[in-house]
């Protein structure tokens, strides 16, 4: 007794009179991606927060107690072209494939926005829908409706990745309606009969509750991929007038009286016309049904999309797709520049989600149709078989979607010529600063958050995702 006493004084002093622990300073982490690939998401050494003011010249401002838009996502579009070279790997490889794309540990990327296709797009080896009939047939009761086509590329792989990710976020864009359905009765171009606006909003009803009853899902709908380009093979033109009508007298309605909450969204072109959601954002009949807009970035500035935010806050704004592609694969990743347009871009401009096209697509861009499919759309992954290349796409992604996930907030920084930026605050309370060097030289640079700053620089082609 006498012994245990004695011990449990001299802890008791021990304790007593060992050193304060001090709480070690936080550093910052840097994930670097290198246009020459020497340095892919590579985590560099702990950045540690200064002591003492430097003499930076330029400055970068985070300020997290003035906050922006809340984010849905980052992804890219799931086409039947993509699905079917996915099922066209070993499932073991597959499988691998799929956790590095929609986990986070590891050398996953973390995607959690999908775009899907209602039928095919151009990025398909064939036109379909899901009522196809014969030559001079019509279904306006929808009795031939089916996913069929999609049951063996599709919808496998979303039951694999809703597996590993049961909250990925979907949007679906239909390329063109049901032929039967068209003035033309050909895939490319053509004008949806009115006479069959009724039916086509049955025709997209039944998708969703389709995708529904197979489990996926159906977060937000487009009426109409690029509704001014009647060139892809299919699609088919769609005025905003057609549209507005389309929304306040058929879907709308349909989805209401289904208990459908899918969001429609305007619109899905290009932000040189952004009069063509306004337009129906206008017209309270239709607004009363639409969740947002949805913008592409092959014409026009990707400031329209603030324009149609501040004429409808309380309307979503969707980036819905944009091909980011380089003609040899083995050239350097022309990442600063997509980075800075794109994801920086397109984030300070009020955008709920980024979506890229296409997610996948084999050693000569396809498949795709014929007379009107993207011969130039290189996939984010190129997949030969089991051989996966890493494309610009993918990387352009993966420097914000790996780490800023779904519900992360848009935070405030001010954006420097040389140095595009754009910073969020995650669910954790972790903040999250993209950096791009678009310049041809080394830009150092100090990052003031609050009462901290840390100094840091890039070198030219770099893109930096700074982590604290």
């Amino acid at each position: 007794m006498k012994v245990c006493a004695l011990l449990a004084l001299l802890l008791a002093c021990s304790t007593l009179s060992a050193p304060a622990q001090t709480a070690a300073p936080h550093n910052v982490s840097l994930y670097l991606t290198t246009s020459d690939r020497s340095a892919l998401l590579q985590l560099q050494a702990p950045i540690p927060f200064a002591t003492s003011p430097t003499t930076a010249t330029q400055t970068i401002d985070v300020n997290a107690a003035k906050t922006y838009q809340t984010m849905d996502g980052f992804g890219f579009a799931l086409t039947s072209g993509s699905a079917q070279l996915l099922m066209q790997m070993d499932p073991a490889r597959r499988d691998a494939l799929l956790h590095e794309l929609f986990t986070r540990t590891g050398d996953g990327i973390g995607v959690s926005y999908l775009r899907l296709t209602v039928g095919a797009s151009d990025m398909n080896a064939s036109v379909y829908s899901y009522d196809d009939v014969g030559p001079g047939e019509t279904d306006v009761p929808m009795a031939h409706f089916s996913l069929s086509p999609d049951h063996d590329t599709v919808i496998p792989v979303m039951h694999q990745i809703l597996a590993i990710d049961p909250h990925i976020k979907t949007l679906a864009s239909p390329w063109s309606a049901p032929l039967w359905m068209k003035t033309t009765g050909v895939a490319q171009g053509g004008v949806l009969l009115p006479k069959y606006f009724s039916a086509y909003a049955n025709y997209l009803t039944r998708y969703v509750q389709g995708m529904k009853a197979e489990g996926i899902p159906i977060d937000t709908l487009t009426i109409q991929n690029e509704p001014l380009n009647e060139k892809n093979t299919p699609s088919i033109l769609m005025l905003s007038p057609e549209q507005d009508i389309f929304i306040k007298d058929d879907l709308g309605p349909d989805f209401r009286k289904a208990g459908i909450h899918t969001g429609i969204v305007l619109y899905d072109h290009n932000l040189d016309h952004p009069l063509y959601p306004l337009s129906i954002l206008r017209d309270p009949a239709a607004a009363q049904y639409v969740a947002g807009s949805g913008f592409h970035l092959y014409g026009g500035a990707v400031d329209a999309m603030t324009e149609v935010h501040n004429a409808f806050p309380n309307k979503n704004i969707y980036f819905t797709e944009q091909s980011i592609t380089q003609p040899d694969n083995d050239a350097p990743l022309h990442i600063t520049e997509a980075v800075a347009r794109v994801i920086v871009g397109v984030s300070r401009n009020w955008s709920k989600n980024i979506l890229l096209w296409n997610l996948a697509a084999d050693p000569d861009n396809g498949p795709h149709t014929n007379n009107g499919g993207c011969t130039d759309c290189s996939g984010a992954l190129t997949l030969d078989g089991n051989h996966v290349r890493r494309n610009v796409a993918y990387y352009t992604l993966a420097v914000v979607s790996k780490f800023v996930p779904p519900n992360s907030v848009r935070i405030a920084s001010n954006d420097l010529d040389t140095l595009p930026n754009v910073a969020f605050r995650t669910p954790t309370g972790q903040r999250v600063l993209i950096v791009s060097n678009i310049t041809g030289s080394t830009q150092a640079f100090d990052v003031r958050a609050g009462t901290r700053h840390f100094s840091t620089s890039l070198n030219a082609g770099s893109v930096g995702t700074y982590v604290w």
